[in-house]
């Protein structure tokens, strides 16, 4: 895991943020607003995906296998 790299997804998770709550301040269509939530929701999910990689890459002291079986049942779930 890159720390910059995962900073950076977070600010920009943080501009979608913002930018929900102003088209929820202006009345922004329902379908407009969830469009955005599904995009904050994967940008999340990614951001998610990043920093359990690096635990089990570097906190976890797995074998090969185990890891791939790890990162795969990941995958499935986030």
């Amino acid at each position: 895991m890159e720390k910059k790299a995962v900073l950076n997804r977070l600010r920009t998770l943080q501009g979608h943020m913002g930018g929900i709550i102003t088209m929820l301040e202006e009345d922004k269509p329902c379908e407009e607003v969830l469009v955005q939530m599904k995009a904050v929701s994967s940008s999340f999910s990614k951001i998610q995906s990043l920093i359990f990689e690096h635990y089990l890459d570097q906190c976890i002291e797995l074998t090969g296998e185990d890891r791939e079986k790890i990162r795969a049942a990941l995958k499935l779930i986030i």
